[in-house]
């Protein structure tokens, strides 16, 4: 009978756990089960992103091949895990901000909003939202972490939109419990995240879109996507885009919800590969019954537009490219000669 061991530490060193998961399939890979949960926070003002951080042993490599969520969209409005060279903090939990918009809106950006280091290694992993259930990666699939791996560092944020449930003083626990092995996966598991910045007039309909091009050598296997909004968002779609020899912009779908739905990942619609010089291409439609002008920001009040594309590279690294964030409306539209991007399926993009 095999053990296997799985050492992750509080940053701060306090805390040392050891997960032992005992085999009893000699020639098949073993799951272990850990928690990643807030230590008994006490959320204390509206709009709250806590982070608190895991170390991974850095020793061995793991893959992680499920995401089990121990959260109610009645306590947490989101969560993300990061997956970090280095935290942005040294202290257990620490007050952090939403990645969106660090990356799009640099005058804003301070250490104390990042949940990875600055200057370090950072992507998501993954995102859950409105009560979405448990993720299971495909057969074979895994994010990499530990020794081999960029992240050494696990980072759980929590996204508390209203504390009126902690006014008697009670405390929580939200997270994700990771499933994990340590046999190789010769699938490894990247996160792609489409999103914007921009504003939505007043009683309007806006569409808020993103594109980027893949500009390294490898393909990519898209098998699941996620959409998130705040309370205006309508449609989320993504598209492939491959330019043909005319010069026409062929668009696939990869994904499309409402995205007031729950928020987890579903299977991609097109299984293709994407490869060096397709595109991908996100918009978000939004509908605003305000009186005021609505922009990208952190909390309820203001608007998100992401595109999550899961993805897998067959024995290969997963790409440098995490992100992919537009200046969104009025600064940037598809439809801009600057997109460089033509036979936009203007409808198709925005109805379900």
């Amino acid at each position: 009978m095999e053990l296997y061991h799985m050492a992750l530490k509080i940053v701060s060193g306090v805390l040392l756990v050891s997960v032992m998961v005992h085999s009893t399939m000699a020639k098949h890979s073993t799951i272990g089960r850990y928690p990643i949960l807030m230590p008994n926070v006490h959320p204390d003002r509206p709009e709250l992103y806590l982070c608190t951080p895991i170390k991974v042993d850095y020793t061995q490599s793991y893959y992680i091949v499920g995401f089990e969520p121990n959260a109610t969209m009645n306590t947490a409005h989101h969560m993300l895990l990061y997956g970090c060279g280095k935290p942005g903090s040294n202290t257990p939990v620490w007050d952090c901000g939403e990645m969106s918009r660090q990356s799009v809106m640099s005058s804003l950006e301070e250490e104390s909003f990042s949940p990875c280091g600055k200057g370090s290694h950072s992507q998501i992993i993954y995102a859950w939202a409105r009560d979405a259930p448990k993720l299971n990666l495909p057969d074979g699939v895994g994010f990499k972490v530990g020794q081999d791996s960029p992240i050494k560092y696990i980072i759980l944020q929590v996204h508390y939109a209203h504390v009126d449930q902690f006014k008697d003083g009670s405390r929580d626990d939200s997270g994700i419990f990771i499933h994990y092995t340590l046999e190789p996966m010769p699938k490894q598991a990247g996160v792609l995240l489409l999103g914007t910045a921009g504003e939505i007039p007043p009683h309007s309909v806006e569409k808020m879109e993103a594109s980027c091009e893949i500009t390294e050598h490898k393909e990519i296997y898209p098998f699941a996507y996620r959409t998130h909004t705040h309370s205006l968002g309508k449609v989320v779609s993504g598209f492939k885009v491959r330019r043909d020899e005319q010069g026409v912009d062929q668009w696939t779908l990869l994904g499309k919800r409402d995205p007031l739905t729950p928020q987890m990942f579903y299977p991609i619609e097109n299984f293709e590969p994407i490869r060096y010089g397709d595109r991908l291409a996100a918009r978000c439609t939004m509908k605003s019954d305000r009186d005021r002008t609505t922009r990208i920001g952190a909390t309820n009040d203001d608007e998100m537009c992401n595109f999550y594309l899961m993805y897998y590279v067959n024995n290969d690294e997963p790409l440098d490219t995490k992100y992919c964030f537009s200046m969104g409306p009025p600064q940037f539209r598809w439809s801009y000669p600057s997109s460089d991007l033509n036979n936009i399926p203007d409808f198709e993009a925005s109805h379900l």
